[in-house]
């Protein structure tokens, strides 16, 4: 697998994960992370101390976790997907496929801040700690934690208020993901909270999916029978499947749409569709309107009865749950 460098350490994706593995503290405390940050050239492993607000989710530790940056890239939302794609791609060609991938959503762990392109990540877990691939400020970025509290921070939000956990969370089963816990879920309780979640997951959906080398396939139904269809991979389509003409709420024909024929190639079935766009182009408010106001036109009385397939929550080798939408499973 190629390895090169655009990171302000001058090492590979490869050489940056297996120095903070290599270099990982028997204690998060002051002197086991000034180890770790040693291992790089000074200034660019940045440890994150336990704040105030932080100490409820740890046992003794001093720090949550040390970033290192993999890579610099453009600030436009094409260039960041293609930087944390590259670096995906060769730290599953070097480290293998991770146990966990996923997106952040709005919410980084700990309340932290996400890039506005979008908040994919990966995680290669660990017993004691665990190995991060997350998109940063500037560009992707390699993060060690520990593991007991990031995941007992990520679990605690399962309390149930609207939007209590936004993205998307994925695990595969391997031993590496041995005695892991799952929040609970949340539902929306209105309209506004559906049209706001949906705004969220679809506007960053395929720079997300480009970014992870994932495909996300998201059927949707109306208390019954089939609605919608959401496709991202490296562009986002979608299609309807309402009785009537759907024009007036956005929708368009294969003829309009003739991206969508790559995923569904009779022209007729479905009739209406929509083409999104690649990473940073889709729309997210709008598309999210569009959806509502279809659903709400096509008789499903309440967003209780706006289903996700549970065919969506299969994503190659990994189990997701869809938790920043809100929506219960068919």
């Amino acid at each position: 697998m190629s390895e090169h460098s655009d990171s302000p350490t001058g090492l590979s994706a490869t050489d940056i994960a297996r120095r903070l593995r290599d270099s990982r503290p028997a204690r998060w405390n002051d002197e086991g992370v000034r180890a770790l940050v040693a291992a790089f050239p000074e200034g660019t492993a940045k440890p994150r101390p336990v704040g105030e607000r932080e100490r409820r989710y740890t046992d003794g530790e001093e720090y949550l976790e040390v970033a290192v940056p993999v890579r610099e890239a453009e600030p436009g939302t094409a260039a960041q997907t293609q930087a944390f794609a590259e670096v995906r791609a060769e730290l599953t060609g070097n480290l293998g496929k991770p146990s966990i991938l996923g997106s952040h959503g709005t919410m980084a762990p700990y309340f932290g801040r996400v890039p506005a392109w979008g908040a994919p990540f990966m995680r290669w877990r660990g017993e004691r700690t665990t190995l991060e691939l997350r998109a940063g400020e500037k560009g992707p970025e390699l993060v060690l934690q520990p593991t007991d509290p990031a995941e007992y921070w990520f679990s605690s939000q399962g309390h149930g208020e609207e939007h209590a956990i936004s993205g998307y969370f994925g695990y595969r089963r391997h031993p590496s993901n041995a005695g892991l816990d799952f929040p609970g879920d949340w539902y929306a309780r209105s309209w506004g909270t559906v049209e706001s979640a949906l705004a969220d997951f679809l506007g960053a959906l395929p720079a997300e999916t480009a970014a992870l080398g994932v495909t996300i396939a998201a059927p949707f139904y109306g208390g019954g029978p089939l609605l919608f269809d959401v496709f991202s991979a490296d562009r986002l389509v979608l299609a309807c499947f309402a009785e009537g003409d759907q024009s007036g709420h956005g929708w368009g024909t294969a003829a309009d749409h003739p991206a969508s024929r790559v995923h569904w190639d009779d022209d007729d079935d479905p009739a209406w569709r929509f083409d999104a766009g690649g990473p940073g182009e889709p729309d997210g408010r709008q598309l999210a309107r569009m959806l509502v106001n279809t659903a709400k036109e096509a008789g499903v009385t309440s967003p209780h009865n706006l289903l996700l397939g549970g065919e969506a929550t299969r994503v190659g080798d990994y189990y997701v749950t869809f938790y920043g939408l809100g929506l219960k499973v068919a």
